[in-house]
């Protein structure tokens, strides 16, 4: 009986294999004659033409695993040098080409067109990458920059009333904050950094536009040690989410980071303590049926219990607002003050302007009007965008304008669940779309440029324009986004103030870092240090 045991033990293995093998033919076979018809009859449709691959594909190791961009992006992003890095993959493939990174299929592409596709014409063909609202989840909950389709849908009804532009352009506010940034920045000539600075300023007005209450970092002697910690631990769960954006899921899911955990639970109770302040002082006006007095100062915060009184959903949003009105304008600005460190002709340009203000502090529609602060801050978001990479994951099959056959201008198919990424950093050097002085910062440019899908600072689409369907940038157009109601009109408007009242109380800058731009990437794009010093007026 023992023998013929051992004997009947590789039959019922062969018919477990052979099993297996005969259910994977019919469900080839099933799936050939329907998902895999559908495919190829749409690719026949648009004419569609295979990308082009990445030369490491050849190898086995990185067909199935992505090994070689990987180790490759690990190295670039630990020099700073991941942008540049990201670039020189682009010149060497052309503007549309196919990779894999760890364990992940994805399209690579600067084609203006591809983006125009997937942000505005086919925006339902498309969701945020599941990597990205994974790693995103634990800081940020489900809020606007996280969430897609009917979630993302309620998250826009519910904050878009809430930028208007009195409140966004609360000038008078942002200049108490401002005030402290000029009085941190030494006076002798000695050497600063603004960025650092410029930092805990976007933190300090932010947070008392959203909650009422401000962190008080540059306050001398008015911040809490609380506030201190929440403005650290912000800081850090952000770095712990961008890595984890770009890591291996399951890895990141298996590897929880303890300190990154009590850093999330330290930002999330500091926030909770807000709502709840906010929910309580809702119920009172319910309970006294009283309406805000019109001299009252605008508190975001008050404006979102009126709609929304679960306090999770409450702190999502509050946190996804705070990630934009903080990082973008601190980037933006550290960007602009370290170009203008190295080029005296344009600080030497954009003080005359300034000084046709006589020393007053500027108003909205004055700040509008300055066109060569406008030509400033679009040529710094052109050279160095605060987000300078993004993606998106098809939901359906679906098409993209370019990006197949050998010289990539055929229509390339992309199937469910592919991602496809872009590079803005790469994209706006491209001297077939700005000319051969691309690489170069030229304010002046703006003159007569007029930009379209080419031009992504702050993305594009739905997802940027609360309210409107579209948006250009040229001499004239180039804020629309301060007339459109969005976090991003936000980061406009406080690097145009800041830029001014600076140059207002600071005659003279000089260049105190002889190092080229060096990136620092979190979940946006910063320089690394701007390191200069100021001569007071």
């Amino acid at each position: 009986m023992l023998s013929l045991s051992l004997l009947t033990k590789p039959l019922g293995v062969t018919k477990l294999v052979t099993g297996l093998l005969t259910c994977y033919v019919i469900y080839y076979i099933y799936w050939q004659f329907t998902v895999g018809a559908r495919r190829r009859s749409m690719i026949r449709k648009h004419g569609c033409k295979p990308v082009k691959n990445t030369p490491e594909l050849n190898s086995w190791r990185d067909c199935f695993f992505g090994w070689t961009q990987l180790v490759v992006n690990r190295q670039a992003f630990k020099e700073r040098k991941l942008l540049e890095r990201s670039r020189q993959r682009f010149l060497q493939n052309g503007n549309t080409f196919h990779l894999k990174i760890a364990f992940t299929d994805m399209v690579q592409t600067i084609e203006p067109e591809n983006l125009k596709s997937m942000l505005a014409t086919n925006f339902k063909d498309w969701n945020l990458p599941d990597r990205r609202k994974e790693a995103l989840a634990p800081l940020f909950g489900k809020g606007i920059f996280t969430t897609d389709g009917a979630a993302w849908q309620h998250s826009r009804e519910l904050l878009r009333p809430n930028f208007v532009r009195n409140q966004v352009a609360d000038l008078a506010t942002y200049e108490t904050h401002v005030s402290h940034l000029i009085g941190a920045i030494p006076r002798d000539g000695s050497t600063v950094d603004l960025n650092e600075l410029f930092f805990r300023l976007t933190i300090d007005s932010a947070t008392e536009f959203l909650f009422g209450e401000s962190t008080n970092c540059l306050a001398p002697g008015a911040s809490s040690e609380y506030a201190t910690e929440f403005a650290n631990t912000f800081n850090r769960s952000q770095d712990a989410a961008a890595v984890a954006s770009r890591g291996i899921p399951i890895l990141i899911k298996l590897l929880p980071i303890p300190d990154t955990k009590r850093d999330v639970k330290h930002v999330h109770q500091f926030v909770d303590r807000y709502v709840k302040v906010g929910l309580d002082w809702q119920e009172k006006q319910d309970l006294e049926k009283s309406k805000s007095k019109g001299g009252e100062r605008y508190v975001f915060l008050h404006e979102l219990v009126k709609a929304v009184k679960d306090p999770i959903c409450l702190r999502s949003e509050l946190l996804n607002i705070l990630l934009a009105g903080r990082d973008t304008t601190a980037s933006l600005l550290g960007n602009v003050w370290f170009l203008l460190a190295r080029r005296p002709d344009v600080w030497a340009k954009l003080r005359q302007e300034v000084d046709g203000l006589a020393g007053e502090q500027p108003t909205f529609e004055q700040i509008k009007n300055m066109k060569y602060l406008r030509y400033v801050l679009n040529e710094t978001l052109r050279l160095y965008p605060v987000v300078p990479a993004n993606s998106r994951m098809s939901v359906v099959d679906t098409v993209l304008p370019l990006g197949g056959g050998p010289d990539g201008r055929s229509p390339l198919f992309v199937p469910a669940k592919e991602t496809v990424a872009w590079s803005v950093y790469t994209m706006h050097r491209r001297k077939d779309l700005y000319g051969e002085d691309a690489e170069e910062f030229k304010p002046e440019r703006w003159e007569k440029l007029r930009p379209g899908w080419e031009y992504l600072p702050f993305n594009g689409g739905p997802r940027i324009c609360i309210g409107r369907k579209h948006f250009t940038y040229g001499a004239e157009e180039v804020l629309d986004l301060l007339e459109a109601h969005t976090p991003e009109q936000f980061a406009l408007t406080e690097a145009s103030y800041t830029t001014i009242r600076l140059m207002q109380e600071f005659k003279g800058i000089g260049n105190r870092d002889p190092e080229p731009w060096t990136e620092k990437i979190t979940l946006t794009a910063a320089a690394q240090a701007t390191l200069v010093a100021l001569t007071p007026a």
